[in-house]
């Protein structure tokens, strides 16, 4: 109760740093057990279609696939300087997934330069709750409940979302179903909360968001394909471009997210007024 009383004191980017903190913490924890050493992950630089450069450190092998994990921490940052304008709910809501996009960069680069099981495994793992939060963010401004319900929401949510990654325990393919789960969960609870709060402007950001998804998915499944045609010229990659789609899609979620909350914002503000008889 201590350590839970003292977090309630702190603000909600703090509040939302030790959330993800822990989060990572599991995660890595998990893995060094060993007991996701035999999932199926992609090891070695032939996976990719983007040539690896001998002559550059280990780190910078690949550079636009190295490089473009800036983009991650440079979106993740911005968000997180932001000044939020809204509810203490909304700016914890708004750090947790930007804390997440910094953390994410990082995880995926030392994935690239490792090319080890553990750094591969937590590179997917850690997948599976970025998309999750999504869902747990506009459900918060769908029906905004009760503090206690609400962190109730978010931890069942964010440990289904953990404990899916155990589908790849059970099958060679079984992370990419929960990602297929993640992804087809997250576009529908978007358009729940477009039906109920949305305006043209929202639309037209959820329809860029999904339309940025389509093309993460879709390249990194394009990869080899489009190198082997020569369609992309070195070292443009069909995966590199499906990260750029990632980070678009991150962004786009953001001010997607963000135009809802002003709008919940004014609904509230609305019926107050109304209340008080003007």
């Amino acid at each position: 109760m201590g350590l839970v009383s003292a977090a309630a004191k702190l603000g909600p980017r703090a509040q939302a740093f030790l959330y993800v903190l822990l989060l990572l913490g599991v995660c890595v924890a998990a893995l060094g057990t060993g007991l996701f050493d035999g999932v199926c992950t992609e090891l070695g630089y032939g996976h990719y279609a983007e040539r690896q450069l001998a002559w550059l450190p280990r780190w910078l092998a690949m550079p636009c696939n190295s490089l473009v994990n800036l983009g991650y921490m440079a979106v993740g940052a911005y968000w997180l300087r932001r000044r939020p304008s809204q509810s203490a709910a909304w700016a914890y809501h708004c750090a947790v997934f930007a804390w997440m996009a910094l953390a994410y960069g990082p995880v995926q680069w030392v994935r690239l330069t490792a090319q080890s099981q553990r750094s591969a495994a937590l590179d997917q793992w850690l997948t599976l709750p970025f998309f999750a939060w999504v869902p747990v963010w506009a459900a918060q401004l769908l029906r905004p409940p009760r503090a206690p319900s609400r962190w109730a929401l978010a931890l069942a949510s964010q440990a289904a979302s953990v404990s899916s990654y155990g589908l790849a325990l059970a099958h060679c393919r079984g992370f990419e179903l929960a990602l297929a789960a993640h992804i087809l969960l997250a576009a529908l609870v978007g358009l729940a909360a477009q039906a109920r709060l949305g305006d043209a402007a929202s639309g037209l950001l959820l329809a860029q968001a999904l339309a940025s998804c389509t093309g993460f998915v879709g390249l990194k499944l394009l990869d080899k394909p489009l190198a082997a045609r020569g369609l992309l010229p070195q070292p443009l990659s069909g995966h590199f471009l499906s990260k750029l789609c990632d980070i678009m899609q991150i962004h786009l979620s953001f001010r997607f997210l963000e135009h809802l909350g002003h709008r919940q914002g004014a609904n509230l503000s609305h019926r107050q007024w109304k209340r008080l008889g003007h």
